[in-house]
Formats: structure tokens, sequence, C-alpha cells
């Protein structure tokens, strides 16, 4: 026991100098890290934040705002120019998935502008997303500040609101505001055209003869509406049927997944659909894999393409996905303060779409020509 015991306070003590060194750590790279299970990990989080050393957040904790290195503590080589003095906070709402290519995007330009980024981890709640903006500016320690705040629901108006009058810069991130705000200044945003990545995906699977297809959106995403928005724009252009669209999430984790991919591929077979457009990737893996097991080939049968391109290309087959540029997103955002700042009001306001991409593998390569051509009833496809 007394060996149990010196192991966790060696590793609590490995914890937070990661801390002090990146002022936030994720819960998958601390059990790489540290050669233990992640639930090994998420036990010393907890244990360092009951004891006020550390703020969990999803996916993983950042270190408070007291305990944050001074800015003094930055080193001597640190670039010089007119930049050089500044820090900018940078609020995420998850440590996990889809934003640690953001963060590191943000931390590259920041790197090569001389600029310095403090972290805070949020949780997809609008309260937590105030709390951790209020300690920021309350540290007085940052001239700017990027945030990717809960939009949706109650009191996104408020929040908004909230925002466009805090003291220092501000700048959202995979984020917007309504096209007009009533705050003193229109808040600036850079974000991922997912709408016209739906689009993408939508036109290629035209362009390979489908002209019945569906649309599966991760239910609560703030990203599922532009991808509404972008499957109705190209479904009108092309003239296809837009009705077929599912609002759950069917990763392997949630409760009832397969129930409702059944309910997916019933109607699927009444409807013709020969592709469907899956939000995000552990969705469409969930599919891939209950199609098969009932025997469902993919593209032979229907073809795939999935949204978000983290881990697309380890399913079988390797996933079609249309690839957000989220470095990208993080790097413009550090750009888009860093004129800011220096310019001051002499700077229009910017709001920037970044274009993501289409990677083609082999879920959606199958003409849908010859999918659909047997006869109804026991020897269609599906059956």
């Amino acid at each position: 026991m007394g060996d149990d015991r010196l192991f966790a306070l060696q590793r609590r003590e490995r914890v937070m100098d990661e801390l002090r060194r990146h002022g936030a750590v994720r819960v998958r790279d601390l059990a790489r890290l540290l050669g233990v299970s992640e639930l090994t990990a998420r036990r010393d989080i907890a244990a360092l934040a009951a004891r006020g050393l550390l703020t969990r957040v999803h996916g993983g904790a950042t270190l408070p705002t007291e305990l944050e290195p001074p800015a003094a503590a930055v080193p001597a080589r640190r670039p010089r120019g007119p930049a050089a003095a500044f820090t900018i906070g940078m609020v995420v709402p998850s440590l996990d998935f889809y934003w640690p290519p953001i963060v590191a995007g943000a931390r590259a330009s920041a790197a090569a502008l001389g600029v310095q980024i403090q972290l805070r981890g949020s949780s997809y709640d609008q309260a937590e997303d105030r709390r951790q903006i209020s300690r920021l500016i309350a540290a007085q320690q940052v001239q700017g500040l990027l945030l990717a705040p809960n939009l949706e629901g109650e009191g996104a108006d408020e929040l908004i609101d909230w925002i466009g009058n805090l003291p220092v810069p501000t700048i959202l991130v995979e984020r917007q505001t309504p096209d007009w705000t009533p705050t003193p200044r229109q808040l600036e945003w850079v974000r991922s055209d997912h709408a016209l990545g739906l689009e993408t995906a939508v036109r290629h699977l035209y362009e390979h003869g489908h002209q019945r297809m569906g649309l599966v959106l991760s239910k609560g995403s703030p990203t599922s509406a532009h991808l509404s928005v972008g499957w109705r724009r190209a479904c009108a252009a092309l003239g296809l049927p837009a009705e077929f669209v599912v609002r759950e999430s069917v990763a392997l984790d949630v409760p009832g997944h397969r129930e409702i991919i059944a309910g997916i591929l019933e109607r699927c077979r009444r409807h013709r659909t020969t592709a469907l457009i899956v939000h995000s990737d552990p969705d469409a893996i969930s599919i891939a894999q209950y199609l098969a097991e009932q025997g469902v080939s993919i593209p032979g049968d229907i073809a795939m393409v999935s949204y978000d391109d983290e881990v697309a290309q380890l399913a079988e087959p390797a996933m079609t996905a249309i690839r957000p540029s989220k470095a990208r997103v993080g790097r413009v955002a550090v750009e888009m303060m860093v004129a800011r700042l220096i310019e001051g009001r002499r700077r229009p306001p910017q709001r920037v779409l970044i274009l993501p991409e289409l990677v083609i593998r082999n879920s959606s390569v199958n003409s849908a020509a010859q999918i659909w051509s047997a006869p109804t009833g026991d020897a269609a496809p599906y059956a």
C-alpha cells in the first residue's frame, strides 16, 4: 500500500509538471505519458482538483490562473517585435477530439509571432464558459481572447452581449454570431465553412451517380446547423430530394445506437437511398460496422462519406471524408488577434471562413447506377 501511495504521488507531481509547462493536459496524453489507464489518469486529476491545484475540464485539466507561471518566466530567447508583449487567452469547450488540432495551430502561430497563449478548457456549458473567461480577465494577464462558447439554446443572446462588452478584443473560434449583434463592436470570428464542406460531399456523391442520399447529423453538435444549410443548398441546386435527414448520435458508446441505425437502414431500403453522409467519424464507423454485420456492402450497396476526418481512415473500408482545416483555423485566429492588437480600431472587423477539403477513400468510389438494379421485394438490397 505504501508503494502504491508513493507511485500515485509521483504521478501527480508529473501531472503538475506537465500543467506548468503547457497550461493544459488531456487525459489521453497523460495516460500514455504515465503508462497508466485513462481511468487512473482521471483519478489523479480528480485528486489534484480536490486540493484546488487544477481545474477539471472536458477531456482533461487546466492550470488555475493563480498557479500560472508569471509572464516574467517567459524564456529570454522569445522573439522580439511589435507583438512580443502580448498574451492571448484561449477558451475551448473540450481538450479532446475536435479541438486539439485547433489549439496546436494557435500555439504554432503564437510561437512564430512571439506571443503567449493561456489555454482554458470549458465543457459546452454557458456558465462554465463565463467562469473561465472571467478568470482570464480577472488575472489581468491577457490582452485578447479567442473563445468558442456554447451559443446554442437559451441564454445565447445574453452570452453574446456579455462577450461583446468584455474589456479586451475578442475573436470567436468555430463559432459565429448573427449578422448583427447589439454590442459596442461587431464581434469577429473565424470558422470552418461547414456548409460548403457538406455541399462538397453531396456533389462528390452526385458525380458518382448517386441521386438519393441521406444525411445523419450528430445530435447536439453546433456544427449540425451549418451542415443542414449546406445539405439544403446542395440538394436544391442539384434537384435532389432533401427530406432524408436524421438527427441522432449513433456512436458505439451511445445507448440504443443499434436500434437507431436499424431504423436508418430500413429508411434507406424504403427510399432506395444509395449514399449516406454522416457526422461525425465515430457515428460513421458505428454505422459501417452495423452494415457489415447485416451483409450490406460499402460502397457496393451503399456509399458513405464521413464529416470530420479524425479517424475516418480507420474504418473498414477506409472512409471518404470531409476534413475541416482545424489547425489553419487556430493559426488564422491568432494572426487576426495579433493584427487587431497592433492596429487597434484602425483595422476593420473581419469574419473569416476556411474551406474544408474532400479526402477520397474507398467508401464512395462505386457508381450508383447498378446499386438498385435488383427489383423491389425480397431480392432488393438490404432485404
